[in-house]
Protein backbone atom coordinates (compact mmCIF):
# COMPACT_ATOMS: atom_id res chain seq x y z
CA UNK A 1 0.00 0.00 0.00
CA UNK A 2 0.84 3.76 -0.77
CA UNK A 3 -0.18 6.28 1.60
CA UNK A 4 0.91 9.93 0.90
CA UNK A 5 0.01 12.72 3.09
CA UNK A 6 -0.16 16.12 3.02
CA UNK A 7 0.44 18.57 5.81
CA UNK A 8 1.96 21.82 7.10
CA UNK A 9 3.28 19.97 9.86
CA UNK A 10 5.53 16.70 8.54
CA UNK A 11 7.76 16.45 11.62
CA UNK A 12 4.52 15.74 13.71
CA UNK A 13 5.15 12.31 11.64
CA UNK A 14 8.29 11.51 12.02
CA UNK A 15 8.00 9.57 15.30
CA UNK A 16 4.85 7.65 15.00
CA UNK A 17 4.93 6.96 11.23
CA UNK A 18 8.81 5.03 11.86
CA UNK A 19 7.61 3.31 15.11
CA UNK A 20 5.70 -0.06 16.15
CA UNK A 21 3.40 -2.05 13.65
CA UNK A 22 3.89 0.94 10.81
CA UNK A 23 7.41 0.90 10.93
CA UNK A 24 7.64 -3.04 10.79
CA UNK A 25 5.22 -2.58 7.89
CA UNK A 26 7.31 0.02 6.17
CA UNK A 27 10.79 -1.83 6.95
CA UNK A 28 9.09 -5.06 5.53
CA UNK A 29 8.08 -3.27 2.43
CA UNK A 30 4.41 -3.99 2.72
CA UNK A 31 3.87 0.01 2.98
CA UNK A 32 5.26 2.98 0.93
CA UNK A 33 4.37 6.49 3.37
CA UNK A 34 5.52 9.71 2.14
CA UNK A 35 5.02 12.87 3.65
CA UNK A 36 4.60 15.97 1.78
CA UNK A 37 4.78 19.84 2.76
CA UNK A 38 2.10 21.65 0.98
CA UNK A 39 3.54 24.65 1.47
CA UNK A 40 6.21 23.88 -0.90
CA UNK A 41 3.83 23.68 -3.70
CA UNK A 42 2.57 27.61 -2.98
CA UNK A 43 2.95 29.76 -6.27
CA UNK A 44 3.11 32.34 -3.56
CA UNK A 45 6.68 34.02 -3.02
CA UNK A 46 6.17 34.12 0.42
CA UNK A 47 4.73 30.34 0.53
CA UNK A 48 1.46 31.45 1.81
CA UNK A 49 -1.15 28.64 1.75
CA UNK A 50 -4.24 30.47 3.60
CA UNK A 51 -6.00 33.33 2.97
CA UNK A 52 -9.33 35.78 4.08
CA UNK A 53 -12.77 34.48 3.13
CA UNK A 54 -14.92 36.32 0.61
CA UNK A 55 -17.77 38.09 2.20
CA UNK A 56 -15.96 38.19 5.37
CA UNK A 57 -15.65 35.36 8.54
CA UNK A 58 -14.32 34.48 11.34
CA UNK A 59 -9.96 33.13 10.66
CA UNK A 60 -8.69 32.26 7.50
CA UNK A 61 -8.76 29.34 4.90
CA UNK A 62 -6.57 27.08 3.51
CA UNK A 63 -6.37 27.89 -0.64
CA UNK A 64 -7.27 25.72 -3.10
CA UNK A 65 -3.52 26.37 -5.46
CA UNK A 66 -1.19 24.42 -2.63
CA UNK A 67 -2.92 21.15 -2.47
CA UNK A 68 -3.95 20.78 -6.04
CA UNK A 69 -0.20 21.27 -7.03
CA UNK A 70 0.74 18.73 -4.01
CA UNK A 71 -2.23 16.17 -5.28
CA UNK A 72 -1.15 16.82 -9.09
CA UNK A 73 2.51 16.19 -8.35
CA UNK A 74 1.47 12.92 -6.55
CA UNK A 75 -0.60 11.77 -9.60
CA UNK A 76 2.45 12.45 -12.04
CA UNK A 77 4.78 10.29 -9.84
CA UNK A 78 2.30 7.50 -9.45
CA UNK A 79 -0.31 7.39 -12.26
CA UNK A 80 -0.39 4.15 -12.02
CA UNK A 81 -1.99 3.53 -8.79
CA UNK A 82 -5.67 4.25 -7.76
CA UNK A 83 -6.38 7.20 -5.20
CA UNK A 84 -8.83 7.07 -2.29
CA UNK A 85 -8.11 10.54 -1.45
CA UNK A 86 -9.45 11.89 2.35
CA UNK A 87 -9.84 15.17 3.75
CA UNK A 88 -9.97 15.42 7.04
CA UNK A 89 -12.92 17.74 8.54
CA UNK A 90 -14.73 17.58 11.42
CA UNK A 91 -18.04 17.93 9.25
CA UNK A 92 -16.90 14.76 7.35
CA UNK A 93 -18.27 10.95 8.00
CA UNK A 94 -17.11 9.68 11.33
CA UNK A 95 -14.28 7.10 10.97
CA UNK A 96 -15.13 3.85 12.49
CA UNK A 97 -13.86 0.35 11.83
CA UNK A 98 -15.87 -0.73 9.03
CA UNK A 99 -14.36 2.39 7.49
CA UNK A 100 -10.74 1.43 8.27
CA UNK A 101 -11.42 -1.79 6.80
CA UNK A 102 -12.22 -0.24 3.44
CA UNK A 103 -8.95 1.99 3.62
CA UNK A 104 -7.41 -1.15 3.71
CA UNK A 105 -8.49 -2.49 0.75
CA UNK A 106 -7.26 0.30 -1.27
CA UNK A 107 -3.49 0.39 -2.83
CA UNK A 108 -3.35 4.17 -2.85
CA UNK A 109 -4.51 6.64 0.43
CA UNK A 110 -4.25 10.44 0.17
CA UNK A 111 -4.94 12.25 4.08
CA UNK A 112 -5.14 15.53 3.27
CA UNK A 113 -4.84 17.52 6.85
CA UNK A 114 -6.51 20.84 7.45
CA UNK A 115 -5.38 23.66 9.30
CA UNK A 116 -7.12 27.37 10.22
CA UNK A 117 -10.28 27.90 10.12
CA UNK A 118 -11.21 25.78 6.82
CA UNK A 119 -10.94 24.94 3.45
CA UNK A 120 -11.78 26.91 0.23
CA UNK A 121 -14.51 25.01 -0.80
CA UNK A 122 -13.12 23.75 -4.10
CA UNK A 123 -10.59 21.99 -2.55
CA UNK A 124 -13.55 18.98 -1.64
CA UNK A 125 -13.74 18.80 -5.71
CA UNK A 126 -10.33 17.15 -5.56
CA UNK A 127 -11.24 14.52 -2.56
CA UNK A 128 -13.26 11.11 -2.54
CA UNK A 129 -13.77 10.98 0.64
CA UNK A 130 -13.96 13.52 3.89
CA UNK A 131 -13.52 11.82 7.04
CA UNK A 132 -14.12 13.00 10.95
CA UNK A 133 -12.46 11.19 13.97
CA UNK A 134 -15.11 11.98 15.84
CA UNK A 135 -17.48 15.03 17.14
CA UNK A 136 -14.74 17.08 18.47
CA UNK A 137 -12.14 19.81 17.22
CA UNK A 138 -8.72 19.80 17.15
CA UNK A 139 -6.01 21.95 15.79
CA UNK A 140 -5.55 20.34 12.95
CA UNK A 141 -5.72 17.18 10.50
CA UNK A 142 -2.54 15.60 11.54
CA UNK A 143 -3.41 13.71 14.90
CA UNK A 144 -6.49 12.21 12.80
CA UNK A 145 -4.52 10.97 9.78
CA UNK A 146 -2.42 9.27 12.34
CA UNK A 147 -5.05 7.47 14.12
CA UNK A 148 -6.72 6.50 10.72
CA UNK A 149 -3.46 5.58 9.42
CA UNK A 150 -3.01 2.92 12.34
CA UNK A 151 -6.01 1.95 12.09
CA UNK A 152 -5.77 1.24 8.95
CA UNK A 153 -2.22 -0.44 8.43
CA UNK A 154 -2.58 -2.98 10.96
CA UNK A 155 -5.50 -4.35 8.78
CA UNK A 156 -3.26 -5.40 5.76
CA UNK A 157 -1.62 -8.77 5.53
CA UNK A 158 1.24 -9.88 7.03
CA UNK A 159 1.37 -6.62 8.63
CA UNK A 160 0.67 -8.31 12.52
CA UNK A 161 2.45 -10.98 13.88
CA UNK A 162 -0.50 -12.87 14.21
CA UNK A 163 -3.72 -11.82 11.09
CA UNK A 164 -6.94 -13.32 13.60
CA UNK A 165 -5.82 -10.79 16.34
CA UNK A 166 -7.19 -8.06 13.78
CA UNK A 167 -10.23 -10.03 13.21
CA UNK A 168 -11.19 -10.51 16.65
CA UNK A 169 -10.89 -7.14 17.83
CA UNK A 170 -12.95 -5.27 19.18
CA UNK A 171 -15.56 -3.69 16.62
CA UNK A 172 -13.85 -6.17 14.19
CA UNK A 173 -16.73 -8.83 15.07
CA UNK A 174 -19.90 -6.16 15.95
CA UNK A 175 -18.81 -6.91 19.80
CA UNK A 176 -16.30 -5.58 22.33
CA UNK A 177 -13.49 -8.06 23.28
CA UNK A 178 -14.01 -10.90 25.64
CA UNK A 179 -11.69 -10.57 28.85
CA UNK A 180 -8.65 -12.16 28.13
CA UNK A 181 -6.07 -13.24 30.70
CA UNK A 182 -2.60 -14.59 30.47
CA UNK A 183 -0.35 -16.56 33.71
CA UNK A 184 -0.47 -17.09 36.73
CA UNK A 185 -3.71 -18.80 36.99
CA UNK A 186 -4.00 -17.12 40.19
CA UNK A 187 -2.59 -13.83 41.42
CA UNK A 188 -3.21 -11.98 44.85
CA UNK A 189 -6.21 -13.53 44.96
CA UNK A 190 -7.60 -12.55 41.67
CA UNK A 191 -8.25 -15.83 39.37
CA UNK A 192 -8.52 -17.04 36.03
CA UNK A 193 -11.54 -18.43 35.00
CA UNK A 194 -11.80 -22.14 35.26
CA UNK A 195 -13.42 -22.47 32.23
CA UNK A 196 -10.10 -20.99 30.31
CA UNK A 197 -7.76 -23.45 32.14
CA UNK A 198 -9.72 -26.72 31.23
CA UNK A 199 -8.68 -27.04 27.66
CA UNK A 200 -12.39 -27.86 26.80
CA UNK A 201 -12.33 -25.05 23.35
CA UNK A 202 -16.22 -25.86 22.55
CA UNK A 203 -16.50 -24.32 26.52
CA UNK A 204 -14.00 -21.38 26.06
CA UNK A 205 -15.21 -20.36 22.73
CA UNK A 206 -19.03 -20.22 24.50
CA UNK A 207 -17.32 -18.63 27.32
CA UNK A 208 -15.74 -16.20 24.90
CA UNK A 209 -18.67 -15.34 22.79
CA UNK A 210 -21.27 -14.56 25.85
CA UNK A 211 -18.37 -12.28 27.68
CA UNK A 212 -18.07 -10.63 24.17
CA UNK A 213 -21.71 -10.05 24.69
CA UNK A 214 -21.89 -9.02 28.39
CA UNK A 215 -19.42 -6.88 27.49
CA UNK A 216 -21.22 -4.59 24.51
CA UNK A 217 -24.40 -5.00 26.55
CA UNK A 218 -22.92 -3.37 29.44
CA UNK A 219 -20.53 -0.42 27.69
CA UNK A 220 -21.82 -0.20 24.27
CA UNK A 221 -25.46 -1.74 24.06
CA UNK A 222 -26.21 0.48 21.02
CA UNK A 223 -24.26 -2.14 18.94
CA UNK A 224 -26.45 -4.99 19.80
CA UNK A 225 -29.20 -3.50 17.87
CA UNK A 226 -27.05 -3.17 14.41
CA UNK A 227 -26.29 -6.81 14.60
CA UNK A 228 -27.49 -10.08 13.02
CA UNK A 229 -27.99 -12.42 16.63
CA UNK A 230 -27.40 -15.75 15.89
CA UNK A 231 -30.31 -17.95 17.82
CA UNK A 232 -26.91 -19.10 20.50
CA UNK A 233 -26.39 -15.26 21.05
CA UNK A 234 -29.74 -14.44 21.89
CA UNK A 235 -30.07 -17.28 24.29
CA UNK A 236 -26.93 -16.03 25.77
CA UNK A 237 -28.20 -12.45 26.09
CA UNK A 238 -31.44 -13.68 27.76
CA UNK A 239 -29.02 -15.14 30.27
CA UNK A 240 -27.01 -12.53 30.94
CA UNK A 241 -30.06 -10.21 31.48
CA UNK A 242 -30.62 -12.74 34.20
CA UNK A 243 -27.81 -12.74 35.34
CA UNK A 244 -26.72 -8.62 35.85
CA UNK A 245 -30.49 -8.32 36.59
CA UNK A 246 -30.20 -10.59 39.70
Amino acid sequence: MKIDVLTLFPRMFEGPMGESIIGKAVNKGLLDINISNFRDYSDNKHQNVDDYPYGGGAGMLLKVQPIYDNIKAIEEAAPETKKRVILLDPAGKQFDQKMAEEFSQEEHLVFICGHYEGYDERIRSLVTDEVSLGDYVLTGGELGAMVMIDATVRLLPDVLGNQTSAQTDSYSTGLLEHPQYTRPAEYKGMKVPEVLTNGNHKLIEEWQLKESLRRTYLRRPDLLGQLEMTPQMLKLLEEIKQEENE
